[in-house]
């Protein structure tokens, strides 16, 4: 062939780019089906099967198309993902071993976020296995985001509710992958169909794990497969494991927890009143009553400025069977229904026998719910022996206090500050444990609250200072000011107890990045 016959044989092909073009314009496949159809089942998911997501951890280099993807299909705001890129770090045979890892959400065969909804936000499809988020439904009470292992549920302060990944599960329905899938350049996502007995067994496995430094995986058992042909470090831990920061506040919740078990602690030790000086609870059983029951509205209505969507919170009792919160809620209704009652009767039926008692009781049951809402996270911080100090705590701490101002008897505010002062030791020296065992589960809080907020146990030192000291003023003086002074001093310790409780806790997530 001479150079005019090779000119004239390359004018009538065409270039791959106007190949696929043609080939578009005449409809003749989906777009970038050649890409992905292999990425993807060609079937639905069988009797005992569900979609899951596999990521061949050779092939991620974190270019992070495919967050950028979801990010664009699915119109997400401009700091909300649903997809991360995160990366493993650590040493392997002596040489470093560094891994960027992608990841959504595993559509657990257990999900927490489901588990813990008290408004059935949450449904997983008994065909698929996907794990869809109800908008509609959403009250954006944030409890999935605390829930959930991997952070994997994003709230949205716009909207009021939150968001999650549903796998694109519309895009699947027509035989079309995920926007994830389809953007990745290396093909490292891709869905298959695992079948759901085995993975329930192998998530099941003591200590078994996603990936290093994730938590097990027997508490939520996720779907979701990471592969590779190099093995993973087993010590090998996120980029960010050792980047301390602090966590939202919750200032309504702060609000909601000191203001509700102060009101317990109130009727408590207005119980104990009542069956030891007769005669003094006479006089405060209705002027204590009514601050109690003021207190205690004081704090549920604070708790509805947390919520995103609050008009949907009456369908609580739709979680009731397996969610806390929906517990909390019935708990606190029914403290609250008692705890008016009670003021009424002594402000206007004083014959009518107290049920002081009955009130303290149910109120000790809700701040039992309370405490368990944060046990049920699974966060090393919050574990039930250190929720339950400090809730409880907190209960006798400031009712002892509360009931002294009010004229009580003086030993039950001395049993008070003696217990504040047990329950602050006794933190201090899980702190001090904590920080100075590196491998300790709650170090990294530890870290938080020595390094981010380096006055703070300071001052509740001094605080607890001048609670004993208004204690010991007021046996000296009655009505001399020093009750005033130790309610008011028991009071910001507490706050501030509670707000290293929220901000320093560390939650389980996913590897994250050198930078996020």
């Amino acid at each position: 062939m001479n150079l005019v016959d090779a000119l004239l044989a390359e004018q009538r092909e065409l270039s791959a780019v106007e190949r696929f073009a043609q080939k578009h314009e005449r409809a003749m496949i989906p777009r970038q089906e050649r890409h992905y159809r292999d990425l993807i089942p060609l079937s639905r998911p069988a009797p005992g099967q569900q979609y899951a997501f596999e990521v061949n951890l050779d092939k991620c280099t974190g270019c992070k198309a495919c967050v950028s993807a979801c990010h664009s299909l699915n119109g997400l705001e401009e700091n909300e993902t649903w997809r991360d890129v995160g990366t493993l770090v650590g040493f392997q045979s002596g040489k470093a071993y560094q891994q960027t890892v992608t990841s959504a959400c595993h559509h657990c065969l257990q999900p927490a976020c489901l588990e813990g909804c008290p408004v059935l936000a949450y449904e997983k499809d008994a065909e698929s296995g996907i794990v869809r988020h109800l908008d509609d439904q959403c009250i954006g009470c944030q409890y999935c985001t605390m829930k959930c292992p991997y952070d994997v549920p994003k709230y949205s302060s716009r909207l009021g509710i939150v968001r999650k990944c549903d796998m694109c599960h519309d895009r699947l329905a027509e035989g079309e992958a995920p926007a994830c899938v389809q953007a990745c350049p290396h093909e490292a996502i891709t869905i298959r169909l695992v079948d759901v007995e085995e993975t329930a067994r192998t998530t099941s496995r003591p200590g078994e794990r996603l990936l290093p430094g994730t938590h097990p995986t027997a508490y939520t058992q996720p779907a979701t497969r990471f592969v590779s042909a190099r093995p993973v470090p087993p010590r090998a831990d996120s980029a960010s494991a050792q980047r301390l920061r602090k966590e939202h506040a919750h200032w309504p919740l702060i609000l909601m927890l000191l203001l509700t078990q102060l009101a317990a602690g109130i009727f408590v030790f207005l119980a104990l009143e009542s069956l030891t000086n007769p005669e003094n609870f006479a006089r405060l059983r209705f002027p204590v009553s009514l601050a109690a029951f003021g207190l205690l509205n004081a704090g549920l209505i604070s708790a509805v400025f947390h919520l995103g969507r609050p008009l949907g919170a009456w369908r609580f009792f739709l979680g009731l069977r397996r969610s806390w919160m929906s517990r909390e809620i019935l708990a606190f209704s029914f403290f609250a229904a008692l705890a008016g009652w009670e003021t009424v009767a002594a402000g206007f039926f004083p014959h009518i026998p107290d049920t002081t008692l009955l009130v303290a009781l149910t109120g000790l049951v809700a701040v039992f719910t309370s405490a368990m809402i944060y046990i049920d996270t699974h966060r090393h911080f919050w574990t039930a022996r250190r929720v339950s100090l400090r809730f409880f705590g907190t209960t006798a701490t400031l009712g002892a206090g509360a009931v002294l101002l009010a004229g009580g008897s003086s030993w039950i505010a001395g049993a008070g500050l003696v217990l504040a002062f047990f329950t602050f030791a006794r933190e201090m020296a899980w702190h001090h444990d904590a920080l100075q065992e590196s491998d300790a589960p709650d170090h990294l809080s530890a870290r938080i609250v020595e390094e981010l907020m380096p006055r703070l146990f300071s001052l509740r030192c001094l605080l607890l200072l001048l609670a004993l000291t208004g204690f010991a003023a007021e046996l000296a003086r009655p009505g001399f000011g020093g009750a005033l002074l130790a309610m008011a001093a028991l009071l910001v310790g507490s706050f501030l107890e509670r707000y290293v409780f929220f901000t320093a806790v560390v939650p389980h997530r996913m590897p994250g990045g050198f930078v996020r």
